[in-house]
């Protein structure tokens, strides 16, 4: 008995420091066993505790009446799967007559409470079925990216998200985003994750840094064009609207509409196009926008209108000729001037990291959720790379970028540099690079942790 409980000891022990050093490897190993057992034997409690069981039939209880017996209990819905994951677990509970997944939702903090988790998120997989993720540790502290991620084609994985899924961005699916954030929330951070990753895909960043190409200028031997200041980003963004009318016929061109075409072979965007006819996709990154819509003077005044004017074409006309925006910015209100909020409501993506005010907060989520608003909102000033991500369907959720640093970002850039493609239109806002350089190191970078 000496020896067992020695034994027992050290495991215990084992776990408790594995909790507190390790979370994830606690999980896989001891957690992830308790959690189930413990859902197991307090489920029926639980949803009983949670608002969440039915009443019985009414056939059963006319049936308990006739015999006299006695009423049933209240019915409990059912657990169809318990799965577990790399960071908690997930269940499918069918719904029982008369639930929705609002109930279940409404309930996630008690749930939350009730299964001794760290939390809970809900939402309907299919009509009567609603899946319930539950995060075992805060996944959000220590950001650990899997070492591999399957992206293909223009989509990238840029941070973790607080059930533990990968948040991935489909530059196809969501063509432009606009990122807020005040000084020293991890928008930096997020922009650099964003070109790091995109170095290595076949399209042409072009960047626009009016902080005189601090941020953007390291990284300046993969992108195409870069304008450091608003005279020349009004110049770049009329020769990138050129291009883009450019791109425009030649898909009219090659449309070939007539009675004998496939519908196959009809496209209207640049993705139906044959490979050797095809341009290639650019991506457009503003690092600040309000230093293109502030002026004082009438010079600076129609300079920021053409700006604008630029940017909402830009942003109304671009996806289907591969044109994506990036626009990034501590405030984008109608406080900018005109134009502002109709540029606004062309980017679908939405990311707030932390915010200094609710009104900020609202210039982002404020068509989208209120409890979005709420959760940019409560960003403590200690999660640097912490935001919350909406689209336009109303569902949002906060993520944590990895720290990456800018030598890390400039390498990756310095690495891919041989993919960077030469745009005639924009070939006068080339960056011009040094002749002597470092060299790059080949070597793999290890993954990333936010602090």
């Amino acid at each position: 008995m000496g020896w067992l409980a020695i034994a027992l000891a050290i495991v215990a022990g084992l776990a408790l420091l594995l909790r507190w050093r390790r979370p994830a490897w606690y999980w896989m190993t001891f957690g992830v066993l308790f959690a189930a057992i413990r859902i197991r034997v307090r489920y029926a409690t639980v949803m009983d505790a949670c608002h969440l069981t039915v009443p019985a039939s009414r056939f059963r209880l006319a049936m308990a009446r006739t015999f006299g017996r006695e009423i049933p209990r209240q019915r409990v819905p059912r657990l169809l799967r318990l799965s577990p994951t790399r960071t908690g677990l997930r269940l499918r509970i069918k719904m029982l007559p008369g639930q929705d997944a609002f109930v279940f939702s409404a309930a996630a903090d008690r749930l939350r409470h009730s299964f001794a988790v760290h939390q809970v998120i809900t939402r309907e997989a299919k009509p009567g079925i609603v899946e319930i993720t539950m995060t075992g540790y805060d996944v959000l502290k220590r950001v650990q990216m899997p070492a591999r991620v399957a992206c293909d084609g223009l989509k990238v994985a840029l941070a973790l998200r607080e059930d533990g899924r990968i948040h991935c961005r489909d530059y196809r699916e969501t063509p432009h985003s606009l990122t807020l954030g005040a000084t020293q929330s991890g928008k930096s951070v997020y922009q650099r994750r964003v070109i790091k990753e995109l170095a290595a895909l076949p399209i042409a960043l072009v960047g626009i840094d009016c902080k005189n190409g601090v941020e953007l200028a390291p990284m300046a031997r993969r992108f195409s064009a870069l304008a450091d200041n608003p005279d020349d980003a009004m110049e770049m963004l009329e020769a990138l609207v050129d291009r883009m009318e450019g791109i425009y016929e030649i898909i009219r061109r090659e449309q070939r509409v007539s009675a004998d075409t496939p519908h196959a072979e009809i496209t209207a965007d640049i993705w139906g196009l044959p490979e050797h006819l095809r341009p290639i996709p650019v991506l457009l990154t503003v690092d600040e926008v309000a230093e293109l819509a502030l002026y004082s003077g009438k010079a600076q005044e129609k300079r920021r209108d053409r700006i604008i004017t630029a940017l909402v074409r830009l942003a109304q006309l671009g996806r289907a000729a591969g044109v994506f925006l990036d626009i990034y910015g501590q405030r984008f209100g109608s406080e900018l001037g005109d134009g502002i909020t109709m540029l606004r409501a062309q980017l679908t993506g939405r990311t707030a990291h932390r915010v200094n005010d609710e009104s900020s907060a609202r210039m982002a989520f404020g068509d989208i959720s209120p409890y979005a608003v709420f959760a940019a909102t409560q960003i403590p000033n200690d999660r640097r790379g912490m935001a919350v991500v909406g689209y336009s369907t109303g569902d949002w959720f906060r993520i944590r970028t990895p720290h990456t640093t800018l030598r890390q970002a400039v390498n990756a850039c310095n690495r891919h540099a041989d993919l960077t493609p030469d745009l005639p239109e924009l070939a006068r806002f080339r960056p011009r690079i040094p002749t002597a350089a470092a060299p790059v190191p080949a070597t793999a970078e290890p993954v990333a942790e936010a602090v």
